[in-house]
C-alpha cells in the first residue's frame, strides 16, 4: 500500500453554521494532511432520516502520508473536537467527515470500507467529488467514471444550485 496518497473526504452538516464548521474542520485537517482542492458547497435534502433540516455538503481532496486507517482515526478525532454527537442514525449533526477514497485502494475491514459504500448512490457525494476531479474513476468500477454514476441515479437529494466558498 503506497503512502503519500491522494484521498477524498466528504463533509456534511445540518446543525450550527456548516460553512464555519467546515472551515474549522479544514484547519484541523491541515495539521495532518495537505489540502489540495475544495469543492463548492451543496445543499441537499436529508438522507435516511427525513425529519431534520437540510444538509450542506462539500468534499476536499488531500494528500497524506497516513495510512487509510490512521487517516480515519484522525478524521474521527477531528469530528469529536468539533462537537459531533450521533443523535440518530443518519440524523442531524454538526459535522460529518467521511473518508470517501484513498488513492485507488479497495479496502474492506470491520473499521473501514473504501471506496465509501455510499458514493455511487448519493448525488450530494458525487457532485462535490466531480468538482474536485471530473474524470474521477471509482476503483471498483474499472474504467467507469463517477460522472456516469451520477447520470444513472434514480433519487436526487440536491435541492438547489451549488454555492461557492473560499477557504
Amino acid at each position: 500500500m503506497r503512502l503519500n496518497a491522494n484521498a477524498y473526504i466528504g463533509l456534511g452538516a445540518n446543525l450550527g453554521k456548516p460553512k464555519d464548521t467546515f472551515e474549522k474542520a479544514l484547519d484541523l485537517i491541515s495539521q495532518f494532511a495537505t489540502i489540495e482542492k475544495l469543492s463548492r458547497l451543496y445543499h441537499s435534502a436529508p438522507f435516511g432520516f427525513s425529519e431534520q433540516p437540510p444538509f450542506t455538503n462539500a468534499a476536499v481532496s488531500i494528500s497524506t502520508a497516513h495510512s487509510p486507517n490512521d487517516l480515519l482515526i484522525r478524521l474521527q478525532d477531528t469530528e469529536k473536537k468539533l462537537g459531533k454527537k450521533v443523535i440518530h442514525k443518519n440524523g442531524p449533526r454538526i459535522i460529518d467527515l467521511d473518508l470517501l477514497l484513498w488513492g485507488d485502494q479497495i479496502i474492506e475491514t470491520k473499521e473501514l470500507i473504501l471506496p465509501h459504500p455510499g458514493i455511487l448512490k448519493r448525488d450530494f457525494v458525487l457532485l462535490p467529488l466531480l468538482d474536485l476531479n471530473p474524470d474521477l474513476i471509482h476503483p471498483a468500477w474499472g474504467a467507469k467514471t463517477l460522472k456516469s454514476a451520477l447520470s444513472g441515479l434514480q433519487t436526487k437529494f440536491i435541492e438547489n444550485l451549488p454555492e461557492d466558498w473560499n477557504y
